[in-house]
């Protein structure tokens, strides 16, 4: 590792790891993962990547009105139109870095159809796409000696200086060391883990979205919080994993406490309405039928079909007991996708000079109010290559100047912080915001997540994962809830 790089990118989720890619050898890259670096969102993604690759069933302007449609037309279709037309093309590249995607006996791409899609336009590898997708990009970045990985690493300040950033790490030994760069990518994920019920990973705690706070650049739309209509309702685990769009996409229904289909009560595109329709559909009949239980049934498909096509769920609902083959689903929604987040331009471009951002932790507009299955990765992938060629662009322009002198290692001893701020913080958020939000709650809940961010903010605490992830949610929670107060009373 060096003390100084061009480009430092936080976070290895397909963003980080795709955008690392596309520098060319003469920029130095350093990487760096808050744990392994298999663990991120994007390893978690079951259903695909959506694209149009066959133009003679599909078009862009099916998946820019699709797309529309999915988000209440809140979207920025500037946006949407980067991402359609451009995205492709960044599909194929995976392709040629050894994804690989499920093809059909003619060696062609195989499409499926997820909710809110007109057409078939998803591409997959079986049901773990995202495992494959990362894998793959992980052993290409290897292969690349202008990028240096450090897995493991804590990243706990970012201080601007005139041309650039210092980062102050603490790395996988337990050391601490600041590392300097011209520019930094801010690919950190979501903020998942600031529910108590979520599909992310455990590094989901929104700490790029409360750096770049810091800094000083523009949080927009994070109250914009999709819940997965469809997670594995497991009776204590905080993080399920969830049962796949694309499972109703071939032909599962979803059933009420009584057995009942109902989602046509609701929407009369069924189980196939977008998630954010069908969630609220799921809740609203909770409420009629004073129960939770509810089920997807796919017991009517062929049990080899079945298997073949969702490998990873029907092995992880055998854990729990369930043969989805035979048996119905247990499922609830939960906490499972950030549209909003860092606000960013065409360029991944944050309002902060030298910032970036993409992935899940940005704001791109593309997604709008609700986000369309599929279009994470895509979205993931289109707008990390156009910061790194942004990037590139600017280090040829201005040449390599020194960053300057770097600051001094601090103490970051301290007391240990107080247990259950976490716990608390999810709680609130989990009664005030989570799939038909409680107006009435949202102002007590502002004010008591205020005083839990004070206090870790303003004591004399241990400056470890344990803080920094504390802080971030604490963060998060109100800026979420601030937002969700203000948008009340407009």
């Amino acid at each position: 590792m060096k003390r100084e790089y061009d480009v430092i990118i936080v976070g290895s989720g397909a963003a980080g790891l795709y955008g690392a890619l596309q520098f060319p050898e003469s920029v130095s890259v350093l990487l760096i993962s808050k744990r392994e670096l298999e663990l991120s969102n994007s390893s978690l993604a079951q259903g695909g990547v959506a694209a149009v690759l066959d133009k003679s069933c599909d078009n862009f302007k099916l998946h820019i009105a699709d797309t529309l449609i999915a988000g209440k037309y809140k979207n920025n279709l500037a946006a949407i139109e980067v991402l359609v037309t451009e995205g492709p093309q960044d599909v194929l590249n995976l392709k040629d870095m050894g994804v690989a995607f499920d093809l059909d006996e003619s060696g062609k791409l195989m499409m499926t159809l997820e909710a809110g899609h007109s057409r078939h336009r998803i591409v997959h590898h079986k049901d773990s796409t995202g495992r494959a997708i990362v894998g793959a990009l992980i052993e290409n970045v290897k292969k690349h000696k202008n990028i240096d990985v450090l897995d493991n690493t804590l990243l706990y300040s970012l201080n601007k200086t005139d041309n650039g950033f210092y980062a102050g790490l603490i790395i996988s030994d337990g050391s601490q060391t600041f590392v300097g760069a011209k520019y930094c990518i801010m690919a950190s994920g979501g903020i998942g883990r600031v529910y108590q019920y979520t599909t992310n990973s455990a590094i989901a705690t929104g700490d790029g979205i409360t750096l770049a706070h810091m800094l000083g650049a523009k949080i927009k739309n994070i109250s914009w919080i999709q819940f997965h209509p469809t997670a594995f309702a497991a009776e204590a685990d905080r993080e399920r994993f969830l049962i796949s769009e694309a499972v109703r996409g071939e032909g599962a229904v979803l059933l009420n406490c009584d057995g009942e289909r109902f989602a046509f009560d609701y929407d009369k595109r069924g189980e196939l309405a977008p998630r954010d329709v069908v969630s609220n559909a799921i809740i609203l009949e909770s409420r009629k039928k004073g129960n939770e239980n509810f089920y997807l049934d796919i017991t009517d498909k062929d049990p080899e079909f079945v298997k073949n096509r969702f490998p990873m769920i029907y092995e992880r609902c055998l854990e729990e007991g369930i043969d989805i083959t035979k048996d119905r689903i247990p499922v609830f929604p939960c906490q499972h996708y950030l549209m909003g987040g860092i606000d960013v331009d065409l360029n991944a471009r944050t309002a902060v000079d030298r910032l970036y951002a993409a992935g899940e932790c940005s704001h791109t507009g593309v997604h709008g109010a609700n986000r369309l299955a599929s279009n994470s990765l895509l979205e993931a992938l289109v707008f990390s290559r156009r910061a790194a060629q942004d990037i590139t662009a600017k280090l040829n322009s201005e040449g390599r100047t020194p960053l300057g002198k770097f600051p001094e290692t601090e103490s970051l001893d301290g007391n240990e912080l107080p247990h259950g701020l976490r716990t608390e913080i999810r709680k609130i958020m989990q009664t005030t915001h989570f799939v038909i939000p409680d107006p009435n709650a949202v102002d007590a809940g502002l004010k008591r997540a205020r005083e839990i961010r004070d206090l870790i903010i303003n004591g004399k605490f241990k400056i470890d994962h344990n803080f920094v992830e504390a802080r971030s949610l604490a963060c998060v929670a109100c800026m979420i809830l601030k937002e969700v107060s203000q948008n009340d009373t407009e």
